[in-house]
């Protein structure tokens, strides 16, 4: 077998193109010719060439033409250039072949020849293992587990290890040796030691790339998932249109009584699946997304890319999912900020907006404070009184220790929260604030202009 077959073997068996391979080989002669060659022509300029018709190599020294030589192993003058070479110009190389017989190679210089062949090959295999990969990033990938350190699955996925760390795993799932595993490719790095590969399941591209292999319409091109939110082990959500308007996407995802959405399921290690129609309208959209509760109305803001939906009383808990997990996907789905209120609460909302405003016209005499959150600061300094209830206060036009010292008992009992015990702890507390101050209030209930009475504490 000659040296080009060696090389096609090679190239073939390892997945490394020819070129880089016969580099390697000429960088072997070369490093072998230092070694075996006598002192005055190892100093020599020497490279190597390949001749591809012929498969073969060839030595040669190197000199460049100048002037006049001042180093005879690296120069020629002009005078013996034109000699050898009828028109050589300075600065022109001229190479002269170094015949090397292959049996004046000794031991040591054929093992250097073998290391630097071997250390070559194994520098090409890495990067084409890295590109081959780098390539597939974001496809699956099928493996095999050859071990499992720290619940970390390492998988043999053909030219290259890859690992499976428990944070990409689904919960509750366990490896063994020998486990046949799909896996999302998710990373690939090149480091000292070669590729590193990471693979997920948890990714919510891995569920995009499991409808591809489930799904033919989709595989074909005639559907498309176009975006995909997912809680791995729990719940997934994602949207689908047709190009074709004959095909409904929903019902190609799910199949014949549900077997495609099943077989992923399964895979998923039970994992819910919700598939909804693709909106380019994102009001249109989050109602989808927000299934299966029903969505009253949406409000959409583009500045804040927020989306203020309503649903009935009984539909809230149904919209915000168990842990707040269906708004969360709904959000993440369509890539906007979601607020989702109940028809009683924006309607407790507006009463408490009408009353405040009420309010207002009922005490001309008393001026808006110019920050509302400066005046409920200074409410929340009375025992008893929180951030919540002094809001409250501040929204019943009490602006401050003096208005609320206007208050009567009744009033208070008026504002949610406040019962006839809390609105005689609040008076009380306001006139002692005002008495440490110097200021004279008024007693609760009493006429205006009766000064309040001297409480001892």
């Amino acid at each position: 077998m000659d040296l080009m077959q060696v090389i096609d073997q090679i190239g073939r068996e390892k997945g490394i193109e020819k070129g880089i391979l016969i580099e390697a080989v000429g960088a072997a002669i070369l490093s072998a010719s230092r070694k075996s060659l006598p002192p005055a022509q190892a100093a020599l300029d020497l490279r190597v060439d390949f001749d591809g018709k012929l498969g073969q190599f060839t030595l040669y020294a190197v000199k460049k033409i100048v002037e006049a030589a001042a180093n005879p192993k690296v120069e020629i003058s002009l005078e013996e250039a034109l000699q050898i070479t009828p028109g050589a110009q300075i600065g022109d190389e001229m190479r002269s072949p170094v015949p090397v017989p292959a049996h004046s190679f000794g031991r040591i210089a054929a093992q250097t020849a073998k290391q630097v062949i071997i250390q070559r090959v194994r520098e090409a295999e890495r990067d084409s293992v890295y590109q081959t990969f780098k390539e597939k990033e974001g496809e699956l990938v099928h493996g095999v587990v050859q071990r499992v350190i720290k619940g970390n699955a390492i998988l043999n996925i053909g030219k290259a290890e890859a690992i499976l760390p428990v944070r990409e795993q689904l919960p509750r799932e366990e490896f063994r040796v020998g486990d046949r595993v799909r896996a999302y490719i998710l990373d690939v790095k090149k480091t000292s030691k070669g590729s590193q590969i990471v693979v997920s399941r948890t990714h919510p591209g891995f569920v995009k790339r499991l409808f591809e292999l489930e799904v033919p319409e989709i595989y074909e091109g005639i559907v498309e998932v176009r975006a995909a939110a997912r809680e791995a082990g729990e719940r997934a959500k994602i949207a689908v249109s047709s190009k074709d308007g004959n095909v409904d996407p929903v019902g190609a995802c799910v199949g014949y009584r549900g077997a495609r959405v099943q077989a992923i399921v399964r895979e998923l290690q039970g994992e819910k699946i919700d598939i909804i129609p693709w909106r380019e309208d994102p009001a249109a959209f989050v109602k989808a997304a927000l299934a299966p509760a029903e969505v009253q109305r949406v409000s959409a803001e583009s500045e804040t890319r927020t989306l203020r939906v309503v649903v009935a009383d009984d539909q809230l808990s149904l919209a915000i999912g168990r842990r707040g997990q269906n708004a969360r996907l709904a959000a993440k789905l369509v890539g906007w900020k979601v607020d989702i209120r109940s028809t009683s609460e924006l309607q407790r909302e507006a009463e408490a907006a009408l009353s405040s405003l009420m309010t207002g016209e009922s005490r001309p005499e008393v001026a808006p404070p110019p920050d509302d959150g400066a005046a409920a600061e200074q409410l929340t300094s009375l025992p008893g009184v929180g951030e919540k209830l002094a809001m409250r206060l501040v929204a019943a036009g009490y602006t401050g220790l003096t208005a609320l010292a206007e208050a009567t008992p009744e009033a208070l009992q008026e504002i949610e929260g406040i019962g006839p015990k809390s609105a005689e702890k609040i008076l009380l507390a306001v006139r002692e604030a005002l008495a440490d101050a110097g200021v004279a209030g008024r007693t609760p209930g009493a006429p205006a202009g009766v000064e309040a009475e001297e409480v001892t504490p």
